[in-house]
């Protein structure tokens, strides 16, 4: 894992804004940091965490040929093997047993069509100087960011958003579209950041351009999908510890996300069916009082132990909150309005003494069903003129529940705003729907859709977000076997039949049970986060400070924030019983952007 900079083009010092953009984005590679220059236009940077081949024969700037091919890449590539054999084969040599050799001898030998082969998460920058040919990629499932600013034939490329703002090429400046987005779904949309004219390459796009800064190709990589029948768990269970084996290995100590729930608890279990090779294991606990509720950290032990791993639980309370919130709003590149962030944050923390790859169980929700809106959804989709009808009177039920309440109030005749509705943190209004509709996904059926629209918008600007975030901010490298290339290709796979008719994340949950892990597999979804609205009602001093900083963030910027949220922020204190989650995204953001000057 690591950072890489792009400096094209700029009007002034080039080895100035590169040796800048190297120096913002430094903690995601804290074991090396260089810098080199291709021409006189064109400099390229990178910030390593050495996690395979630990030799400084593959610290980036990665050149061969001397220098007349040259690579900067964030992240890890899971069929290095094959890759390299077939290389050999061609007749290539190696120097080093790195993925990133693999990488860079790949593209040279196969351009920007090439980027179809590879599995498993990167953001790249390669560099041909004969051929005057650059060409920039980011992962299909969004893994990694990349960030860029684009103006005339300038081009500036970066893992973080920080990284584009060090060159001193644009003005730190807000951008205030992105608000509405925020306050709905808790992000920017998929291709904007909150600064002016900083953008994001979006999941699958590879751009080839020329040393004068025009656009010689687009390239998107599709994801494979096959006509085949439903699957049996078998099937899932050995793409699963394909992918576990592939993306657990490395030439350092690897520890375990463990939230206590099915999808990181079978990550484990795999592991150690194959290797029996105990592990670091790591998850956040909150005071005794609270344990009745959130049980994850009860689970996790108990799973940990079974397991004989070295388990670490990290006590989290609202005066450390309290304590580390400056250092936290600091660390964000981007602000992501999700507690799970704040959460992930403090274990990399504690983990990064211990392990430098922490793996996770992001994905399998999205790919599999797994959210409680997902089960919400085939319901509306299979009995849609009752839901209809009744949701008019259920919506006013306040003694159904918070959750379902929301439901209710969120079911339309289109399908696609239903969706948009459930998963959003409030209905979405019809004179905003068309924003976010433009990123739904389109000529694919109701449900399938719901699916790929968590795991192309929610997963990849939430979750993903949050694992980079909170993760490199520490040094640590985050992996997710269930995005592993064969799995994402099992789940789009399945036709809209095929999903309807398994249960909730249905074959993770049958191994599990297989395990022993029964309590595990039965376990109902609950979010991985702060307890929120207990805090804020019982906290006076974290309550202030939330509210404080929310109210003096919508007075500067009153005329850029949605209508309905006006009243939410003008009594936040008074409104934290059925809107704690959207006072959280709202703080959230308004801290960083105090933070940021905005």
């Amino acid at each position: 894992m690591c950072g890489i900079n792009l400096a094209m083009n700029l009007p002034g010092s080039g080895e100035d804004a590169i040796q800048q953009m190297m120096a913002a984005t430094a903690h995601r590679g804290p074991d090396h940091s260089d810098w080199c220059k291709i021409t006189g236009q064109l400099f390229l940077a990178g910030n390593r965490l050495k996690t395979v081949d630990l030799s400084d024969w593959s610290n980036q700037p990665l050149q061969i040929n001397q220098g007349a091919h040259t690579l900067v890449w964030n992240g890890a590539l899971y069929n290095a093997d094959e890759l390299r054999n077939e290389l050999l084969e061609d007749g290539e040599s190696f120097e080093s047993r790195s993925d990133s050799e693999v990488l860079l001898r790949w593209l040279k030998r196969h351009g920007i069509s090439g980027i179809n082969r590879l599995q498993g998460m990167y953001a790249l920058v390669f560099v041909e100087r004969e051929e005057k040919s650059i060409i920039i990629a980011r992962d299909p499932h969004g893994k990694k960011p990349l960030y860029y600013f684009h103006q005339n034939h300038l081009w500036l490329f970066s893992s973080e958003a920080r990284g584009i703002i060090a060159a001193g090429q644009i003005k730190r400046q807000l951008d205030k579209t992105q608000l509405t987005p925020y306050l709905y779904t808790r992000h920017s949309f998929p291709d904007k950041s909150f600064f002016q004219q900083v953008q994001q390459i979006v999941p699958g796009k590879a751009l080839q351009l020329d040393f004068g800064g025009n656009i010689r190709a687009e390239h998107r990589t599709v994801i494979p999908q096959a006509t085949l029948e439903l699957p049996r768990k078998e099937h899932f269970r050995s793409l699963l510890t394909d992918a576990t084996l592939k993306h657990f290995r490395a030439d350092i100590p690897v520890g375990v996300l463990l939230s206590g729930g099915a999808d990181s608890s079978l990550l484990l279990d795999t592991w150690m069916r194959e290797t029996d090779l105990p592990l670091h294991t790591f998850t956040a606990r909150f005071e005794q009082k609270y344990l009745k509720k959130y049980q994850d950290p009860i689970h996790a032990r108990q799973v940990a132990e079974k397991y004989r791993c070295v388990h670490h639980e990290v006590l989290i309370t609202p005066a450390l909150l309290r304590a580390q919130l400056p250092e936290y709003i600091a660390s964000l590149d981007q602000p992501v309005g999700d507690s799970a962030s704040f959460l992930s944050w403090m274990i990399a923390r504690e983990a990064k003494e211990h392990v430098k790859i922490l793996i996770s169980g992001a994905g399998a929700d999205e790919l599999f069903g797994g959210y409680n809106r997902h089960e919400a959804f085939k319901q509306y989709l299979q009995h849609k003129a009752i839901a209809l009808k009744a949701s008019k009177v259920m919506g006013k039920l306040s003694f159904l529940g918070r959750h379902f309440q929301k439901i209710a109030k969120g079911i339309r005749k289109d399908e696609a705003t239903t969706f948009l509705n459930f998963s959003a943190l409030r209905n979405i209004p019809a004179d905003q729907r068309e924003a976010f509709l433009a990123y739904y996904p389109k000529g694919v059926p109701p449900y399938k859709a719901a699916l790929e629209w968590d795991r192309s918008y929610y997963l990849v600007n939430d979750i993903l977000k949050i694992h980079d975030n909170a993760l490199m901010a520490h040094g640590v490298e985050g992996r997710a076997p269930y995005l592993d290339k064969n799995l994402v290709s099992l789940s789009m796979s399945l036709t809209e039949e095929q999903h309807l008719s398994l249960k909730p994340k249905q074959w993770i949950r049958e191994l599990l049970r297989e395990t022993g892990l029964e309590k595990v597999a039965v376990r109902k979804k609950f979010g991985f986060g702060l307890p929120l609205k207990e805090w804020l009602e019982e906290d006076q001093a974290l309550r202030s400070l939330v509210v404080e900083t929310i109210s003096g963030f919508v007075q500067q910027h009153h005329h850029s924030i949605p209508e309905e949220f006006h009243i939410l922020a003008k009594e936040p204190d008074k409104k934290i019983k059925l809107h704690f989650l959207e006072i959280w995204n709202l703080y959230i953001l308004a801290a960083w952007c105090t933070y940021h000057q905005l």
